[in-house]
């Protein structure tokens, strides 16, 4: 695989047993800086197991993730816009073998529909899902824009999408540059197993088949004009260690050839899907423990980064995962084409099993509760805030005012559409107190930008 040296990995894993506690105290010492680490020393975090360093590795996470996005902590929804699929993951329930599912791809009118639906619950950001195929003979790019222009044109009284990022199968740098010009934020693509052998055979055929060509579609997309790359590990298929090693190769390929990393890094885990047999049976399970040490290891490995958890997991794993480095979570989701409405389509068939189920408001009930600033912003997208010049703000921790702000003025427009009683009135109190610790000319600009929204302005930021 292109980008991914095995033997370093394996050799530098081995290597990591061996580490005395005076190098990890000068590891967290420099993760405590704000510095991006080596594989070598993300290597020798990943060895550690005895629940007095673990502590230690988890309260730096806690402190990095603080000190680069402060405590606000950014919504969204996936809309999976179709399951039809061209692969055969053996992990996935869209495989293309998987007869239990029926398969569906949304029209524009049901697309526009289901963004309708997620906007009157209070989404303001979505990430576009879809399996390797198009319907009616259309070609995945033509069907890809299609769907993002009907997500834009959705309004539930004054409120739209902000941003709509998408996680779609690989394309030539043409396609990419046609879906940069729909509007679109983030391009998501997972690599799942930065295993070479493993990823072979958990993808026998389609055009996923190809490890080489998914991890270059990072570097396309870029050569596109896409600055803002996701990428992520499907935790399960090969040892944790060794995933997070690959993952964090190919984050210093990202940085080295393109000049930047990744903007968000997601770390699935894999979960029940039926007719997906490997789900069932998966590989190389990794504990709720191990998993927690992979979140904070990857916050201390890329402080800059957003890690984003999806609704696989359990509300108190989310929960705890907040502390340890996690600064994006899916909220209320649907993991089947037209899921969001309607018994039949809830029926069509998911890609996997959700932990989480509580609705957008319990989450937001809940983040206020823990002193987490729920956030619908993206006012980064907005202001160009992207690729490098993201990074200048984000490497140094600035970027954190304007998240606190920008997450303030969101959550005082959820507050006033769609908040329930107790959320409003703790909604209320946070921001309050959070207002009273801006500086004198930042309240001022808050109240005029608070006035607006009052006024029924939207989509308001800094």
């Amino acid at each position: 695989m292109i980008y991914i040296n095995e033997e370093k990995i394996n050799n530098l894993l081995f290597a990591a047993r061996n580490a005395d506690s005076a190098r990890l105290d000068a590891i967290l010492e420099k993760s405590r800086a704000l510095k991006r680490l080596t594989l070598e020393e993300s290597a020798i975090l990943l060895a550690v197991d005895e629940p007095q360093y673990l502590a230690r590795i988890f309260e730096a996470a806690s402190f990095v993730k603080d000190a680069i996005y402060g405590r606000r902590v950014v919504l969204f929804a996936p809309l999976y816009i179709s399951n039809l699929c061209v692969n055969n993951c053996l992990y996935c329930g869209f495989k293309s073998d998987n007869l239990l599912i029926r398969r569906k791809a949304l029209t524009v009118s049901e697309i526009n529909s289901q963004t309708e639906w997620l906007l009157k619950r209070g989404h303001k950001r979505i990430l576009m899902v879809c399996g390797e195929a198009a319907p009616g003979g259309k070609s995945n790019i033509d069907y890809y824009i299609e769907a993002v222009k009907a997500i834009y044109a959705a309004q539930a009284g004054s409120n739209k999408i902000k941003r709509v990022n998408v996680n779609c199968a690989p394309l030539a740098v043409d396609e990419f540059k046609r879906l940069k010009a729909s509007g679109i934020g983030t391009y998501q693509v997972f690599q799942e197993t930065y295993h070479d052998g493993t990823y072979r055979r958990m993808h026998p055929k389609g055009p996923k088949s190809d490890p080489d060509n998914r991890i270059d579609s990072v570097d396309r997309a870029f050569s596109a004009g896409i600055d803002d790359i996701g990428i992520g590990a499907l935790y399960g298929l090969y040892d944790y260690r060794f995933e997070t090693l690959g993952l964090l190769s190919h984050v210093e390929h990202m940085e080295q050839k393109l000049g930047v990393g990744p903007h968000t890094i997601s770390v699935p885990r894999i979960e029940p899907a039926p007719g997906a047999e490997v789900s069932f049976n998966i590989p190389h399970k990794i504990s709720d423990e191990e998993f927690k040490k992979v979140v904070a290891v990857l916050r201390l490995s890329v402080p800059y980064t957003g890690i984003i958890m999806s609704t696989r997991e359990s509300p108190e794993m989310r929960d705890t995962l907040l502390s340890l480095g996690v600064s994006q979570i899916s909220a209320e989701s649907s993991t089947s084409p037209g899921g969001y409405t309607g018994e039949e389509n809830k029926k069509a068939g998911g890609q996997f099993s959700l932990g989480d189920h509580r609705s957008l408001d319990e989450i937001v009930g809940t983040l206020i509760r823990h002193d987490y600033i729920p956030s619908f912003c993206a006012a980064c997208y907005r202001m160009e805030r992207t690729g490098e010049s993201f990074m200048k703000l984000a490497k140094p921790g600035t970027i954190k005012g304007k998240c606190s702000m920008n997450a303030l003025i969101t959550l005082k427009e959820y507050i006033d559409d769609f908040a329930s009683g107790p959320v409003k009135t703790a909604g209320c109190a946070m921001i309050s107190r959070y207002f009273k610790q801006l500086e004198p000319s930042e309240q001022d600009k808050l109240k005029s930008l608070f006035a607006h929204v009052a006024g029924g302005v939207r989509d308001e930021y800094v």
